[in-house]
């Protein structure tokens, strides 16, 4: 078992295009033994934005904190704490911050893709 709070685990920074003012971290990955899934925590700054992308697997994402938008289907979707967001396999897809303070979320993805 592992217990730790998501702000200790090894981060990640992405501030050059095509992402801006993105922290990740993988905070329970296959380094935990962890089988199934990988869990990772982003947080956005003011204005910062995950790149525009696409890949092969899904994943499960949960807005813990803030406010923003999704990239979704050809139009912005807008989302705030407690958003919940299911990306398909081959959907085209970007999280933005929109608001005034820092946009934390969870994203769940499978094993065997790449944790960050």
């Amino acid at each position: 078992m592992k217990v730790i709070h998501y702000s200790d685990a090894e981060t990640r920074v992405f501030d050059t295009p095509p992402a801006r003012g993105v922290t990740g971290r993988v905070v329970i990955g296959r380094a935990d033994g962890a089988m199934n899934f990988c869990m990772r925590v982003f947080e956005l700054s003011p204005g910062g934005h995950t790149p525009l992308h696409r890949h092969a697997w899904e994943h499960e994402i949960f807005v813990h904190k803030g406010e923003g938008s999704v990239f979704r289907a050809g139009e912005w979707v807008d989302v705030r704490t407690g958003s919940v967001i299911f990306v398909p396999p081959g959907e085209e897809h970007q999280i933005r911050n929109t608001g005034d303070g820092a946009m934390c979320f969870v994203c769940l993805i499978p094993a065997g893709a790449p944790e960050l």
